[in-house]
């Protein structure tokens, strides 16, 4: 009867014009089930309801919990968190196929975004009132799932860390802190890379705390992701279209307004798309020490990765590659290790080569490699030396 009852109280609600709070969620199931019942039932019964109709339902404590990274929903009976530890089954189910795709439908609602047989899969953010922390969601239904529906939910964690603080974390050693103050010093303009869920933005927050007080920087992200400790961070936030397509401003539209914003340092959150284009353009009109992440394997895949999104902005190879060497540095790159912690792995140095760039690593795992000299010599031509 779990369906049906929801569907009487929904209905009820929606009738009696009655807001969606805990005392007339409880008058309506109250309502619905009638009879004696015991507080037991009672109780129950308005959880069930309030799963259904509000919040993020069943979900709901796996998102609460701090640890928590990503909630994975596969079938009624798989639902999977990652985060601290790693990937792990959950002791959470759903009903039945329909109570994951209501689910699914709700959330997309709530995200302004449209989820039904015409638009199988959608992807937004979830409002501030909906969760405690920024949410993204992800969710396509069948037959395109071909086993049921699918709904993905990544947590934004604001939690800022320093440099010490991922030092400690056992992110990278002691001197190796004392590297990345030097390049952040030097001005360098650096890409985080790495995988999803390896620690890039959590690499680049504590990079820009160390920034001088005294520079303003302007960030442009998808969302609000990036909150370090800095007296001059200014966010500029994409927004998508709404239901009808309209409404949408894009990181292109925002990389442009950033510069009109005296920008001493110009970061992008994220590099997915054309902006790459307008980014490489304004690190080559002056802004020095910019910034931004970079889905990719290993440094050297970056290059050819860049090269497909510049291709999408209009432009070629060659232009890319000239664009590259003379805005961008140095890479981090970011690795996920077997227990669920994150770790520096390469920091790689931009060098140009068979007229292209290719990039070298300098220091690895911890380690100084035979290309040292290419990263040193970039500090010394900014005045920064490594003691």
């Amino acid at each position: 009867m779990r369906p049906e009852l929801v569907e009487r109280v929904r209905r009820r609600l929606a009738e009696e014009g009655t807001s969606v709070q805990p005392s007339a969620m409880a008058e309506a199931v109250r309502a619905e089930i009638g009879g004696v019942t015991t507080h037991g039932d009672m109780l129950r019964a308005l959880r069930t309801v309030r799963q259904e109709l509000v919040g993020l339902g069943p979900l709901e404590h796996l998102l609460s919990d701090p640890d928590v990274t990503d909630v994975l929903v596969s079938a009624p009976d798989q639902v999977w968190v990652d985060g601290h530890g790693g990937l792990r089954h959950s002791t959470v189910s759903f009903a039945d196929e329909q109570a994951v795709r209501r689910l699914a439908q709700r959330l997309a609602l709530t995200a302004g975004r449209r989820l039904d047989d015409a638009q199988p899969y959608v992807d937004g953010w979830l409002p501030q009132s909906c969760a405690q922390r920024p949410i993204r969601m992800h969710a396509v239904l069948p037959p395109v799932a071909a086993d049921g529906t699918c709904l993905s939910l990544r947590v934004l964690h604001h939690t800022a860390y320093d440099l010490v603080e991922l030092a400690e974390r056992g992110t990278f050693d002691r001197p190796t802190k004392s590297l990345l103050e030097a390049i952040v010093t030097a001005r360098l303009a650096f890409l985080v890379t790495g995988c999803t869920g390896s620690g890039k933005s959590t690499l680049l927050g504590a990079l820009l705390a160390a920034v001088p007080a005294g520079e303003r920087i302007v960030c442009v992200e998808d969302a609000g992701e990036l909150r370090p400790g800095h007296p001059q961070f200014v966010r500029l936030l994409a927004r998508q279209a709404n239901v009808e397509g309209a409404g949408e401003i894009t990181l292109r539209d925002l990389v442009r307004q950033a510069l009109r914003m005296r920008p001493d340092r110009l970061v992008l959150g994220e590099v997915r798309g054309r902006e790459v284009v307008d980014l490489l353009t304004a690190l080559n009109t002056g802004h020095d020490g910019g910034a931004c992440t970079v889905h990719a394997n290993s440094p050297a895949e970056v290059p050819a990765r860049l090269e497909a999104l510049a291709a999408l902005g209009g432009m070629d190879r060659d232009a890319l590659h000239g664009q590259l060497a003379a805005a961008v540095q140095v890479v981090l790159h970011m690795r996920r290790r077997s227990d669920g912690g994150r770790a520096l792995e390469d920091i790689g140095v931009l060098r140009r080569a068979g007229g292209g760039v290719e990039i070298v690593p300098a220091w690895r795992s911890g380690s100084w490699t035979e290309h040292r000299d290419l990263l040193t010599r970039a500090l010394a031509h900014r005045g920064v030396g490594l003691t």
